[in-house]
C-alpha cells in the first residue's frame, strides 16, 4: 500500500526569517496521523533568510541529519564542532545524553534551503557525536546512494538505527528499483524537481509512504532530487 503525502499538506510555519515546511508534527503543528513513520519522526524543509538561523539550543536522544539543498549553513556545537555546509553536503549528530548546537545562514546575500531529519535512535542515553560527509551529485545520479546507515557501510554516514537513507538524482531514462526486507517500510521524500513512484507522479515537496515489504520504482525524473529511507516498522 502506497500513501502521498503532497507538500501543499504539510504542516508550515513562516516567521520572516525562516519558512519551514513540517512533514510530520513539529512544534506548534499537530496532526495526530503525523507522527512519524516508524523511527522516522521529523522531516522539516527549511529555508533560512541571510544572515540569520537557529540560536543555541539544546537536543537529546535524535539522531540529526542536515541535508544541503542549496546555500550555505554554518554549524556550531558544544562539541567543538564547526564548519559551513555546502550542497552536496550531509551532517549527522548525534544528540544522546545531549548536546547544545546552532545552524545559521552563513551568508549575508543568499538564502539557504535544506532538510533536516531526525531519527529516533535505537537506545537512549548514546555518547554525542557528530560526522559530516560529503556526496558527489556523480554519485547519486541514476542511482541510490547510501548517504546514513546503521553500521556506516560504503562510505555512509554512521546513525544509531537500523535504518538506511539513500540520495538519489533522476533525470529522463534513469530507474531505479528498492525492495525492502520483511517487516520494514520505504518513505521517499522529493527534495526537487519531478518524479514517478509507483505510477504516482510527485511533484517537489511531494512524498510517498509505502508500507511494510512493498517495492519501490522510481522512473520518469525530471531533474529530481530525493532522499529514500528503509525502516524498520
Amino acid at each position: 500500500m502506497m500513501t502521498l503525502r503532497r507538500s501543499d499538506e504539510r504542516g508550515h510555519a513562516n516567521h520572516g526569517w525562516l519558512d519551514s515546511r513540517h512533514t510530520f508534527s513539529f512544534a506548534d503543528y499537530h496532526d495526530a496521523q503525523y507522527m512519524g513513520f516508524g523511527p522516522l519522526r521529523v522531516i522539516n524543509e527549511d529555508r533560512v533568510a541571510p544572515g540569520q538561523g537557529f540560536g543555541t539550543h539544546g537536543h537529546r536522544d535524535m539522531e540529526i541529519l542536515s541535508y544541503v539543498l542549496a546555500g550555505q549553513l554554518a554549524h556550531r556545537d558544544g562539541l567543538g564542532n564547526g564548519s559551513v555546509l555546502r550542497y552536496g553536503d550531509v551532517q549527522r549528530m548525534t544528540a544522546g545524553t545531549g548536546v547544545r548546537h546552532s545552524e545559521f545562514n552563513a551568508s549575508s546575500t543568499e538564502p539557504v534551503h535544506f532538510l533536516q531529519i531526525w531519527v529516533l535512535p535505537a537506545a537512549g542515553g548514546l555518547a554525542p557525536g557528530y560526522e559530516e560527509r560529503r556526496f558527489e551529485p556523480a554519485s547519486k545520479r541514476g542511482q541510490l546512494r547510501l548517504i546514513a546507515s546503521a553500521d556506516g557501510r560504503d562510505a555512509s554516514l554512521r546513525i544509531h538505527q537500523d535504518a538506511a537513507v539513500y540520495a538519489s538524482i533522476l533525470d529522463g531514462e534513469d530507474r531505479v528499483q528498492f525492495t525492502p526486507g520483511p517487516g520494514r517500510g520505504v518513505y521517499v521524500q522529493l527534495a526537487r524537481g519531478r518524479v514517478t513512484v509507483n505510477g504516482a507522479v510527485l511533484d517537489a515537496g511531494d512524498a510517498a509512504q509505502l508500507s511494510a515489504g512493498a517495492a519501490v520504482t522510481l522512473e520518469q525524473g525530471a531533474d529530481a532530487e530525493l532522499l529514500l529511507f528503509d525502516l524498520p516498522l
